[in-house]
């Protein structure tokens, strides 16, 4: 992507976050303040979910092109993985649900399995 590219991204981007998400300006908007003195929607939080996605993975693809994003390495993302699982396990309700939905997504299956196998 050339720079002018990129550019005129940045300005797109700038005229989104500046337009209420109706398309009025700021202006518009301010003038026009619902009865808690509140603006509308605007900006970031204001666009649909697709175009804010697109947003943060244009910078993490900006970071990795500059060579400033983290990168795991397999020791790492291990003790991350190990620590993450430690932390879930200790919820015993959370643990609890999980075994009961893999219980009943399986529709018995494994017994249907073992009746089979003890009866030949």
């Amino acid at each position: 992507m050339s720079t002018g590219q990129v550019e005129n991204q940045n300005n797109e981007r700038q005229e989104e976050m500046t337009r209420g998400f109706d398309g009025r300006d700021e202006q518009e908007v301010s003038e026009q303040s619902n009865h808690n003195g509140r603006k509308s929607n605007r900006g970031f939080a204001a666009m649909s979910p697709e175009r804010q996605k697109q947003i943060a993975s244009e910078g993490g693809r900006a970071a990795h092109k500059q060579g400033v994003a983290h990168e795991w390495n397999s020791d790492e993302a291990r003790k991350a993985g190990k620590k993450g699982g430690q932390t879930v396990s200790q919820n015993r309700e959370h643990m609890s649900e999980i075994g009961r939905r893999g219980g009943q997504r399986s529709g018995g299956r494994r017994r249907q399995q073992n009746d089979t196998e003890s009866s030949e």
